[in-house]
């Protein structure tokens, strides 16, 4: 029977006793928190059950390090336990890596408030132990990532800033304002602020952005408008610039509404430009309110602002959500006879509004006006359009636009693949998707992980053994590295195409690396070694995965339990 530790009680383990206790064991726990896991090892002697451990008083402890030391290996240690018992044991030695090497700076940092330190000079002294080369960049990965608490990412930020290469300004103050305010730690992000006050630095006024638009993604509206109103506070003017921000943060997160209320009060109170009314167009037009946008226009002619490209642009979108396309068009022929000729934002409204309605026919009429003009397609304007093509499942079309968008010279973003090639490997052969992958890969785009996972398990599911072997290594010449997901993919293709040895390979290979495959792929893979009685490899494979399977528990028990490895 193999013994696990981990499910002795406490009391066993010598936790809280002094009967059992040994200060060279509590080093031994203290110093295994920053361990590696390298293996874990199925004993065949004749260990005592976990009933006749709970009855034995006289525990033995030098036996659970022994064990311990077949399960994991610490770093440049020698131990020796004195042994008081009347039977003695040999002492293993436990040697190993520092974990220290395989962590990134960040992780390193972040691994300090694990240990659960008492006193903020204690938490400051190990944090000055840890051996990094301290940036502004390492300081927005710790408290950007990671589950650390408000008050635990205020001392680290406090401790950070009265470093010497740390400077000692506006930036740096944003960085810890803007985690503070995406993690919803308001009181704690007031603190910095104020403190950033006290400190004689003047906020910018992206630092004070952060803060409103914390507050509004929070549905704190009340707080952001605070905000705004106590800038004088933090050594800012109320001006058009600050009011122009606050009202783009409410339209962007959709409070139009709150947004509109305030715009009318401030109304006679605060001077307003072109940029100002535009943004409350765009916050109408988002909800296809047509009157209030005829509203604002005639507010922005009383003021003497003459309608730009940007405000017949949302006046197109505003009309097109509102299922008026006729006035949409009515109004871009205006345009024209005003002698504003339309941009590209105003061709992609268009567009955007026939897409919707699935007229493709005046889409690309307006496509090719786009092209005969003297603006130039923008990667939006392909984007609506393959996008659009793709929901209609006109795959050629879409094919066609993907070309012309890279003989224009227009680089698509990575999110931009991924969402290309995402629609075309829900529905159909994968062959329309591998052709923008391959285009995409030759013209040097950057090809995400995710977009791999999705082609690795559409050639999967159809079989394409040989397109999915040279897609896996393409992935991995990329500098991608294959996860248990991809594993997966690969192992369930070639199941299916029945190359069960080749499976039986890169399962090996997974396993090694540490990746133990879903229960599904291992029972795939296994009935098919059956039907093939292929019964000696089959076993084989079983042992080595329920190896695996008991040192990923593990490795989820420690985790859980916050061990930091």
């Amino acid at each position: 029977m193999a013994f696990h530790f981990w499910r002795l009680p406490r009391w066993s383990l010598g936790f809280n006793s002094g009967r059992y206790h040994s200060p060279h064991f509590s080093s031994f726990l203290s110093s295994f928190r920053f361990s590696t896991i390298n293996s874990l090892s199925d004993s065949s002697t004749n260990e005592p059950s976990l009933n006749q451990t709970h009855n034995r008083c006289n525990f033995d402890e030098h036996h659970v390090l022994s064990e311990l030391s077949d399960l994991f290996q610490l770093s440049h240690i020698k131990t020796t336990i004195p042994y008081p018992y009347k039977e003695s044991y040999p002492v293993k030695q436990m040697e190993s890596r520092d974990v220290g090497e395989f962590l990134l700076p960040e992780e390193k940092l972040r691994g300090v408030f694990l240990q659960k330190l008492k006193g903020r000079t204690a938490i400051e002294h190990a944090l000055s132990n840890v051996r990094v080369e301290l940036n502004i960049d390492i300081i927005a990965k710790v408290v950007d990532r990671g589950n650390l608490s408000g008050e635990a990412m205020v001392l680290f930020f406090n401790w950070a800033i009265k470093q010497p290469e740390i400077p000692r300004d506006a930036h740096s103050y944003y960085i810890i304002i803007r985690a503070l305010g995406r993690k919803k730690f308001f009181n704690f992000m007031i603190q910095i602020l104020n403190d950033m006050v006290k400190d004689g630095i003047k906020p910018n006024m992206e630092t004070v952005l952060a803060v409103m638009d914390s507050f509004i993604r929070a549905r704190r509206v009340h707080k952001a408008l605070e905000t705004f109103e106590n800038l004088e506070e933090f050594g800012l003017k109320p001006d058009t610039e600050s009011l122009n921000m606050l009202l783009q943060c409410l339209c962007r997160r959709n409070h139009i509404g709150a947004a509109n209320s305030f715009f009318n009060a401030v109304s006679g109170k605060m001077k307003f430009n072109l940029v100002t009314y535009n943004i409350m167009i765009s916050g109408w037009s988002k909800l296809g309110r047509v009157r209030e946008m005829e509203r604002m226009v005639e507010g922005m002619i009383t003021d003497e602002f003459t309608p730009d490209c940007s405000t017949f642009c949302y006046l197109i979108e505003g009309l097109g959500r509102a299922g008026q396309i006729d006035d949409a068009i009515e109004i871009f022929d205006h345009m024209k006879e005003e002698g504003c000729i339309p941009d590209t934002g105003v061709y992609n409204a268009m567009i955007s509004n026939f897409i919707c309605f699935e007229n493709f026919d005046e889409c690309m009429k307006y496509y090719k006006e786009l092209l005969e003009s003297n603006f130039d397609p923008d990667l939006d304007t392909y984007s609506k359009l393959i996008s659009g093509f793709l929901k209609s499942k006109k795959v050629a079309d879409a094919l066609e636009i993907f070309e012309e968008m890279l003989a224009q010279g227009i680089v698509p973003p990575t999110g931009f693949i991924t969402s290309s090639i995402e629609p075309l490997c829900s529905y159909g052969p994968p062959h329309a998707a591998v052709m923008i992958y391959k285009k995409a890969r030759k013209f040097g785009c950057k090809i995400s992980l995710t977009a791999y996972k999705l082609l690795l398990k559409r050639l999967s599911t159809f079989g394409k053994s040989g397109m999915l072997l040279n897609l896996w290594d393409e992935m991995q010449e990329s500098g991608h590295s294959s996860d248990m997901e991809v594993y997966e993919h690969v192992i369930s293709g070639l199941c299916n195409i029945g190359q069960l040895e080749n499976a039986v390979l890169v399962m090996e290979e997974a396993l090694r690396k540490g990746f133990c495959p879903g229960r599904i792929i291992c029972s795939k893979l296994n009935n098919k070694l059956l039907a093939a009685n292929e019964v000696d490899k089959a076993y084989k494979l079983f042992l080595k995965i329920k190896v695996a399977r008991r040192n990923d528990n593990a490795q989820r028990y420690w985790r859980s339990n916050g061990w930091h490895f």
